[in-house]
Formats: C-alpha cells, structure tokens, sequence
C-alpha cells in the first residue's frame, strides 16, 4: 500500500474550520503556521523551515527533551494507573517538590491542568475558611473551568458579568496602573485597595475566603507587582479569615531565574497558604499540582467526601514529573534564565532609548514583557502596532505574541533553553522591524 500524500497547510487548516470549534483560535489566524516538529527553542513547519519559540513556556526545559521522552516511555512500558495503588514515582515526586517550597507547604495533590489544580484550590480555601468570596486582580485568567471563568475578569468582562461573591483588586501595575513609579508608596497603596475591597464587602455581609493572584500577571501585561504587596495582602486576607492562594501556573519551576517559585520575589518572609502548579510543570505532558499546608489539606478531608482523579499523579505523570525537575538541576536551568533574562532585559532597554514606541521593559530571568505604546505621556497601548510587528516578526521566523488589556504587551516566555545567541536575533529583528515601520510612518 502507498503511503498517503502528507496534507497541504490549506488542506489542515480546512479540515480544522470544518472539525474543529471556531472559538479555539490559532496564532497568526489570517496566516496560521503548521507546525510538525520541535526541538529545544525550535519549531518546524512542513517544509523544515526552523522558528524561534519565544511563547511557549510549557516546553519548559525544551521542546521533546531526550530526558523527559525517556522517562514516560520508560514508565509507559510498566505500569500507568491510577493512584489508589501504592506506588513510589507518587511520593518521591511530592518529596522532591516539598524540597523546593517552604516547610509549612507540605501536601500535595496532583491533576492533570492548571484549570484543575486553580479549580481544587478554590475548593480548598472554601472548605477550610467556610466562606465564599474571592478578591481577584483585574484582568487576571485563572483557567477555562466555570468556577475559573467567574474569577477571571479577563473572560467574564466578556460573558455574563461578574458575580456577588467576586471581588475584583486593581493590577499592581506601576506602569499603568493606579499607582505607578512616581508614588510615594505604590505597595501600601495597592494592598489598601484590597483592605477596602475587604472593609466593603463585609459591610454587605460577605465573607472572604482567598485572595487569588497570579505570582507574576501574565495575561494582565507581564506585571511583577511590588514587592512586599503580597505579604500586605495576606495579613488583611488573613485578618479576614481568608487564605492567599499563589498561581504559579505560568511562572514557576525556576523560570524567575534566582529563584524557583515568582511568590519567593516577594521577599522570604512571604508564604502562601496554597500553591498552585500546571504549564511547565510537564514540559508538555499534562500535569498540574496544588500544594497546601496540613490545616488546610486536613479540613478538606474532614468533609468525609474522598478527592479522587482518575489520571493525576499516576506513574507516567510523575516520571515525567520527576525528570523535569532533574534537567532544570542538571542543566542550571535557573542560573541559565538570569543570565540570559538580565542580557535580553538590557538589549530591549537598549531599544528602549532608540525606539519611542518602547515605553516599558519589565520581568524577571525568561518572563518579560515590553510594554509598547503611542505617546509617552498618556501611556495609550499600541495594539495595531504590536499586532503588526509580531506579524513581521512571524516573517522572519520568530514566534511571539502579545498580552496585556490593550493587547500591546510583546511577551517572552521561551523555552528555558532560549540563549544568548537567540535573544540577539530576535532584539536584532525587532530593531530593524520597528525602524523599518519608524520609516513607514514618516512616509504616509
């Protein structure tokens, strides 16, 4: 028998409108790329040609790392079950997570995506304090789940509003938010905020059960909030009888580069009341974790009603689980992220000073985001031309893409493999993309 001609991109993207729900989008919609293989910080379409990856994040280590495709083929040949068996990977996986958080962060639950472990979390927190209400940050995304969508001003803005028990924070956003670099102090002031979401909300009757905050807003433009917020936060959350849940479900596993979780930016003295883990957990593989305290963990099973999932922390997932965290060791994977995060931050701040349109360069270690704008002194988000230079940058066989409310935040979370050599190109590109437009504006 002959083997079937390989489909054309036209013919993929056909049979996708025709199979595949409209409301899962593509990157590059007018233009999508078809993607067929990938190795390290590097993407092939159908015709070999190689791309530079500076999106994805959870091909944590790199893309079909040797290590990672070892372990679950490995695992794969011996057993994959559920965990109602005894079974080691489980417990040297939760021993070697346990190794890289604070003492008191001690349990572990395992599940298959960060929407899970964000809609466990949730279940946690309500369990423990008895109540119901949540203080979010505006524009935050905490999964796809209906419990996550009513949490996530991002999409609900979008769908059918905002719910009694949902209260919504300002982004501790010093660019521009609120309170930005020039205030005095911009910690005390967002925090207040959330005191006063606090004083308001038990006026109506309401109580709070979480703060729940991404350690480093992503889809809210990149943020890195002040440090010493959080810990300001958790003692007005705490004073309420509420527990601070951290979201590490985009940043964490050493991608900050000095340290391993985004929550330990805030200073030693800050610790979380609940963990929650997914994206690069996995280098792909889906898992997802939520880590808690004992108190917590104990109330939740004093309801009686057992928390079973079908595929988390089965043998496989904890493998790969396990190899994960051997490569970022082994390959100084966060030693790695500082260096080539403070390179990249200081050839973008570069760009800074020649290019207008850049008003701000943030992040830390392989999470940054650049800020682009039309005047300096309103701040206004330049959507249309983000839109338009990550487009040319696709051209040029860069992948990037952009976030943030006015969608004019370019952002970097590559592989954790991305380089020195991979940061020049793509700031290189991006210098000669933006003069190119500089010229055309002039010209019009």
């Amino acid at each position: 028998m002959r083997a079937a001609q390989p489909r054309s991109r036209q013919q993929t993207l056909a049979l996708r409108r025709q199979l595949v729900g409209s409301s899962c989008k593509l990157f590059f919609s007018n233009d999508p790329v078809k993607i067929v293989k990938a190795k390290g910080q590097y993407m092939y379409d159908e015709n070999g040609r190689q791309y530079l990856d500076c999106i994805n994040n959870v091909a944590h280590v790199g893309h079909c790392h040797p290590d990672i495709v070892k372990a679950a083929h490995e695992q794969n040949q011996l057993l994959n079950t559920n965990s109602r068996y005894l079974h080691d990977n489980l417990v040297d996986y939760a021993e070697r997570l346990s190794k890289t958080l604070p003492e008191k962060l001690c349990i572990f639950y395992f599940l298959n995506s960060g929407s899970e472990a964000n809609d466990l979390a949730l279940r946690l927190a309500r369990q423990y304090t008895g109540h119901e209400d949540v203080i979010v940050l505006d524009h935050a995304y905490h999964g796809h789940l209906t419990s996550l969508i009513d949490i996530s001003p991002y999409k609900f803005r979008n769908l059918e509003g905002q719910k009694e028990w949902v209260h919504v924070a300002p982004l501790p956003d010093t660019y521009r938010g609120l309170y930005r670099e020039d205030h005095e102090n911009a910690v005390t002031a967002y925090a207040d905020e959330v005191k006063n979401i606090i004083e308001h909300a038990h006026k109506r009757g309401r109580k709070i059960a979480a703060f729940f905050a991404e350690s480093l807003p992503s889809v809210g433009g990149q943020i890195i909030p002040p440090a010493g917020y959080f810990q300001k936060v958790a003692e007005h959350v705490h004073k309420a009888g509420g527990v601070f849940i951290a979201d590490e479900i985009q940043v964490g596993f050493g991608r900050v580069g000095k340290h391993f979780w985004a929550f330990q930016l805030q200073g030693e003295d800050f610790v979380p009341d609940i963990v929650t883990m997914g994206k690069p957990i996995g280098n792909g593989h889906p898992l997802a974790c939520v880590a808690t305290t004992k108190e917590i963990a104990e109330a939740f099973a004093a309801t009686g009603v057992e928390y079973f999932n079908t595929f988390g922390g089965n043998p496989v997932s904890c493998a790969v689980g396990l190899a994960v965290l051997d490569v970022i060791e082994k390959e100084h994977l966060q030693a790695h992220a500082t260096e080539v995060g403070n390179f990249l931050m200081k050839i973008l701040k570069e760009q800074q000073i020649k290019h207008p349109i850049i008003g701000d360069v943030r992040g830390c270690g392989l999470f940054i985001g650049v800020d682009l704008i039309k005047d300096q002194t309103e701040r206004t988000p330049a959507t249309a031309e983000a839109e338009d230079l990550v487009t040319r940058l696709k051209e040029k066989y860069i992948l990037l893409s952009t976030d943030g409310p006015g969608r004019n935040v370019l952002k970097f979370k590559p592989p954790m493999c991305f380089n020195m050599e991979d940061a020049k190109f793509v700031v290189e590109t991006i210098d000669k993309i933006l003069t190119d437009m500089e010229k055309e504006c002039l010209n019009h």
